[in-house]
């Protein structure tokens, strides 16, 4: 597996990117900043990192095996290999907010910026780009985040937990290649934060609801428990879990 480093670039998902429309980009190839000018999150948000605390990098995966209508399960393998990766380091209470934010200690520590190449209606490739709190401290304007060390106590190797991730997300692919689906499905639930308990939710329009997650669908929706035992499912930006 091919690593890049760099000191400072705006974002290691654009760097990949390009890369691979330049046809430079191999399985596997991982692009590693201690600073991104302009890191990103999900839905256009801003990832923000203090420089060489934290993991930002991105991986390049080809994906050709997987059908459009199975994307999400993409998200499922990276999500429960960067699950993996930390709990081969003895983080605690490690949970998978849907779609794939990781938790530990109720705390955001990572998010995941999953952008696939499609053509002709193929998915040819995935960009995978993925913010780790590592060592950072300050996290005064992000009351829900903290860090590997704030948890821990820990100072932790940047590179080790790089390894150990990515050794893990090898693992996953494979799961992938290999059409576990079931297998992918069922262990992303059984880690999935707040599964089969009460919880407040917030829809599109801004109305708070309460409820049960049960699960995900085969797409990836976000499988809700109502009143009168009725099974509602969200795609992402149809509602969002409230903290």
């Amino acid at each position: 597996m091919r690593i890049i480093k760099l000191n400072a670039i705006d974002s290691t998902n654009t760097y990949l990117k390009k890369m691979g429309v330049a046809g430079v980009a191999d399985d596997g190839l991982t692009v590693v900043a201690k600073f991104q000018t302009n890191g990103r999150g999900q839905m256009g948000t801003t990832w923000n990192s203090q420089e060489a605390k934290n993991l930002t990098f991105s991986v390049f995966k080809d994906v050709s095996f997987v059908d459009v209508a199975q994307h999400f399960y993409i998200s499922m393998a990276v999500s429960l290999a960067v699950y993996e990766g930390l709990n081969s380091l003895s983080v605690k209470k490690i949970k998978v907010k849907w779609p794939n934010d990781i938790l530990s200690d109720n705390k955001k520590i990572a998010g995941i910026l999953i952008e696939n190449v499609i053509k002709h209606n193929v998915i040819t490739a995935s960009v995978i780009g993925i913010g780790l709190n590592v060592n950072q401290t300050d996290f005064s304007d992000l009351p829900s985040a903290s860090s590997l060390l704030l948890l821990s106590g820990k100072v932790y190797d940047l590179d080790e937990v790089l390894s150990s991730i990515l050794k893990q997300i090898e693992i996953y692919f494979d799961y992938l290649k290999n059409r576990q689906f079931k297998l992918l499905k069922s262990t992303y639930e059984s880690h999935l934060f707040r599964k089969n308990k009460p919880s407040t939710f917030k829809n599109a329009e801004g109305s708070v609801f309460s409820g049960y997650i049960t699960g995900i669908s085969d797409v990836g929706q976000l499988m809700v428990k109502v009143e009168d035992n009725f099974i509602k499912s969200f795609d992402f930006k149809e509602v969002s879990l409230m903290y």
